[in-house]
């Protein structure tokens, strides 16, 4: 099924890895230019290369920025609108893990974690509202977790601060409806990405990383395992789509039935 993305212009944070690169490549064989950003110069550099061979893709750019400088997000928007010609799809992916209970968590840990969550998001979208309004079908789509409406007190700072971000889409969806502007969030659960190399070796580093995720999934997921990137970003795809056009403000979990709430 084509989507119907042939000549839109995209930008995806966190886009040289994980479920951002995931994301990237989806639009790219939709028929989207896409540029992608990252804080690591070689990361970008080899996503991009690997970008542009997927079949069917339009121009990919790669951008190096770290999202909690709000002058290189300013410069990162400014640049990815001008290299491909407008800006129509903002992906706002770039994220990080902190596990960790309560009394685990500094104020810097705090510090960092909604700066590269929430206001990452405030960032970016800020920046790309001139150009979605020149858009004649913009779309934000945030990645954000389950965690935002399922606390877990192991991810204490990612369930507040998704909580946060959480509201920031729906307060989003609701201001810029009315100009057409199309704003939803992606919810993850357990999702099979390089920042669980780093959650692992905190919570089991006695275990494999098949064993830890066999053991997380069957303690918290209905489907008993961890999703993929791919599982992921071809939801993103869909709502960045005109074949949603009527969708703002949803909340939709990629989560393999984890999230216990109605």
């Amino acid at each position: 099924m084509r989507l119907g993305l042939d000549g839109r212009h995209a930008l995806v944070t966190g886009g040289s890895k994980g479920i951002g690169y995931a994301v990237a490549a989806e639009l790219l064989a939709e028929g989207a230019s896409v540029a992608i950003c990252a804080r690591t110069p070689d990361e970008v550099a080899a996503a991009v290369k690997s970008l542009s061979e997927v079949d069917g893709g339009g121009p990919v750019s790669g951008h190096v920025c770290d999202v909690t400088d709000a002058d290189a997000v300013s410069a990162l928007v400014a640049s990815a609108a001008a290299e491909h010609g407008g800006l129509d799809i903002l992906v706002n992916n770039a994220g990080g893990a902190h596990p960790g209970g309560f009394e685990d968590l500094t104020d810097e840990i705090w510090k960092r974690d909604l700066d590269v969550k929430l206001f990452s998001q405030i960032r970016c979208t800020r920046a790309a509202l001139p150009h979605l309004r020149r858009s004649t079908a913009p779309r934000v789509v945030n990645v954000n977790a389950v965690y935002a409406r399922y606390p877990d007190p192991a991810f204490f700072a990612t369930s507040v601060n998704r909580a946060a971000c959480h509201n920031l889409t729906k307060v989003l969806a609701q201001q810029y409806g009315p100009e057409g502007i199309l704003v939803n969030s992606v919810n993850i659960g357990f999702v099979v990405t390089p920042q669980w190399a780093n959650i692992r070796a905190r919570r089991a580093p006695d275990l494999t990383e098949s064993e830890f995720f066999a053991q997380l999934a069957a303690e918290e997921v209905p489907l008993g395992r961890f999703g993929t990137v791919d599982e992921v970003s071809g939801l993103v795809a869909f709502l960045a789509s005109d074949r949603a056009s009527y969708i703002t403000g949803a909340s939709i979990d990629v989560a393999g039935g984890m999230g216990k709430y109605s």
